[in-house]
């Protein structure tokens, strides 16, 4: 009779790598003048080269090596300035031609890093073993009918960069965080828009574990195709707990590759995992190699934008700003055109930093648009800060009034005259409203007295409410410290 020995979890490491398939934003498809927007009815973005007829030959879309290159310089790596494409043959009902063309040996990018930062603080360094090319497959559709599969090529051929890492991630938290950096990245250098519900950033995670302090790898399965950041986290956690039992009971972990359900959180074999050979690779005949001259590379290089990490440095650096406001308008493209746009047009840098990180990005929010959507141009909103900062009308007044009546080319300080939102210097009827509020709230005003100084807020914001926002807070700050005296 055996005796079961019982292991717990926190005597196991999590070991992980992950590749991650970016779809490029080119127009058109990698080998093939088809349109690669995404959205349009099944099979209307198809020609003989993506339904792969008879003589069909594949032409290199150029912007997809220019793409790939750029996101290899960001992620540190090598650039093969001659590398070339294989075929890998795999039968699939969405894979016309029976084999997909990629790179095997020879990818464009490789041996490169990324450092992601953790919820504590801490920064980890994660490996790039590869950025290589290839085509997307298309899709096949089993919910559309009750007897049949449908295929929709649309996708087939849409470009690709497979972006491999290496075994470095230990847990769900770095993997996580490294997605995160991922879609910001491939956003900010335009390589793709990084939509991860609609396929455009999707990832397989190989995941294995083996006893704290041990070096050896253990066996790894692959849990295919998670389009969520959430659901990488689920199925990795997951996945670690299932491999943790298996082995506490005696058994063994199989080399499989995975699905996972969404909806139950679990992981259930598709297939054993495929070898390397499996797939039989050999070079594409029908596609030269790729030749990055050293001056295409330098143009490439010379185009390149600052990356967010060096943007958030220098903003800091010359304005002041500190992490949290830097990082937020470094990753937001959009939004920090906007700032430099406003910027020699306002008064106050230090205001403009504050109304965009903190009112703006809320007003964004809560109409769940970007900053490009936004009715104010970058010289109104500077002229409505202004006037805020010169005390003609006040912050609330331009929130909830002038700003939703801007519209585009309106001159926004004679909009605000003509809706008569600039503050009254009324002493006599501010004194009105102050004795008002205070005869009102008597018992409150009572608590002040005895030291509940934080009910003065709610004296600033009644008066404010009778001046329906058209008076200066300080000033009835001043007005109401004076009148709780006597």
């Amino acid at each position: 009779m055996s005796t079961k020995t019982t292991v717990s979890p926190s005597e196991f490491e999590l070991v992980s790598g992950l590749e991650i398939h970016v779809q490029l934003n080119t127009e058109t498809k990698i080998f093939s003048s088809d349109s690669a927007a995404f959205g349009a009815r099944p099979n209307e973005h198809i020609s003989a080269v993506s339904l792969a007829l008879p003589g069909a030959l594949p032409k290199l879309n150029k912007e997809v090596v220019e793409k790939a290159v750029r996101m290899g310089l960001a992620l540190n790596c090598s650039i093969n300035q001659l590398n070339y494409f294989d075929r890998k043959n795999y039968f699939y009902a969405d894979l016309p031609k029976g084999y997909q063309i990629t790179q095997d040996n020879k990818p464009i990018c490789q041996n490169g890093f990324i450092i992601v930062k953790l919820a504590d603080g801490t920064e980890k360094r994660i490996g790039i073993n590869r950025i290589h090319l290839e085509e997307d497959a298309g899709k096949s559709l089993h919910d559309q009918n009750a007897k049949y599969s449908y295929v929709d090529l649309n996708r087939a051929g849409v470009p690709l960069i497979e972006i491999v890492t290496e075994p470095d991630i230990s847990s769900s938290e770095e993997a996580s965080a490294l997605l995160t950096e991922m879609r910001k990245l491939v956003r900010h250098l335009d390589v793709s828009d990084g939509n991860m519900d609609e396929g455009s950033l999707r990832c397989d995670a190989n995941i294995s574990i083996r006893p704290i302090g041990v070096k050896t790898f253990g066996t790894r399965c692959e849990v295919k195709n998670l389009n969520s950041i959430r659901n990488v986290r689920r199925a990795m956690d997951f996945e670690f707990n299932r491999q943790v039992d298996v082995i506490t009971n005696g058994g063994a972990i199989v080399q499989s590759t995975l699905n996972f359900d969404a909806e139950q959180g679990t992981t259930s074999p598709m297939r054993s995992k495929e070898e390397a050979n499996d797939y039989r690779y050999f070079p594409d005949p029908d596609l030269p190699p790729i030749r990055i001259s050293d001056e295409w590379l330098n143009n490439i290089k010379s185009a390149m934008p600052q990356l967010p990490a060096q943007i958030a440095k220098a903003l800091v650096a010359d304005y002041g700003m500190n992490g949290a406001e830097a990082t937020m308008l470094a990753e937001d493209v959009h939004l920090l055109t906007y700032f430099n746009n406003a910027l020699s047009f306002v008064t106050n840098k230090k205001s403009l930093i504050n109304w965009l990180t903190g009112s703006i990005r809320a007003l964004l929010s809560e109409q769940q648009i970007g900053i490009g959507a936004f009715n104010v141009d970058a010289k109104q909103l500077a002229t409505v800060i202004n006037l805020v900062d010169a005390k003609k009308i006040t912050q609330q007044v331009a929130i909830q009034q002038l700003i939703p009546a801007i519209t585009l080319a309106i001159d926004v300080e004679l909009l605000a005259k003509q809706l008569n939102l600039f503050i009254e210097e009324n002493a006599d009827e501010l004194g009105k409203y102050v004795d008002e509020v205070l005869i009102k709230f008597d018992v409150q005003v009572q608590a002040f007295k005895k030291g509940k100084k934080g009910v003065l807020g709610l004296f600033v914001g009644e008066v404010m409410k009778l001046a329906k926002g058209k008076a200066d807070p300080q000033k009835i700050n001043e007005v109401l410290l004076e009148k709780l005296k006597s």
